[in-house]
């Protein structure tokens, strides 16, 4: 499901309340999730799981095109972990 898709498909289900709020309800949330992870926060979404960054070290890499070899920054990359809940929902058996 894209952002737009999930856009509409609320808008959908809130009666009364136009596209236009719910967009900027939608790009609320996810700038605030951004921002958190952005300053070393984690962000949970309770039965969904929960959002968080991991460091990773300098390291040296390889450009596979040329083969020569790249030095590549630490960094801290985001990661999603699945709740309990959505794992469990995700492998239960189709009816």
């Amino acid at each position: 499901m894209t952002r737009s898709e999930f856009v509409a498909l609320l808008t959908s289900r809130l009666e009364g309340v136009s596209r236009d709020k719910v967009d900027q309800a939608v790009d609320g949330i996810f700038s605030r999730i951004a921002s958190g992870l952005a300053a070393g926060n984690r962000a949970e979404l309770r039965g969904i799981g929960s959002f968080g960054t991991r460091q990773h070290t300098a390291h040296q890499g390889r450009n596979p095109r040329t083969g020569q070899s790249v030095a590549v920054r630490a960094k801290r990359v985001p990661f999603f972990r699945a709740g309990k809940d959505l794992r469990e929902r995700v492998n239960q058996p189709k009816k």
